[in-house]
């Protein structure tokens, strides 16, 4: 199965931070790709574990305002009652 990703934030100086799988785990992951001056090294990081360390970062909120969307986007269930009399 191919990895998908979706790009939640680049910054002004070319780092992205990418919404993907950790390749090891499988798991949903942030993963961050420094600009090439940076070193360029690639990290994974879990979704929770980076909105804790995270607090306000612009690629935090991007992150957040994904989240957001998709469950605006959600269609509430009907609520199972019951018999109807």
């Amino acid at each position: 199965m191919p990895m998908i990703e979706r790009v939640l934030y680049e910054s002004s100086n070319g780092d992205f931070w990418l919404l993907t799988r950790d390749p090891v785990s499988r798991m949903p992951a942030v993963k961050h790709q420094p600009n090439v001056s940076s070193g360029g090294q690639i990290s994974y990081t879990d979704i929770g574990k980076f909105l804790r360390d995270g607090a306000n970062g612009p690629e935090h909120q991007a992150l957040l305002k994904l989240i957001g969307s998709l469950i605006d986007g959600m269609s509430q269930p009907a609520l199972d009652v019951g018999p109807q009399h």
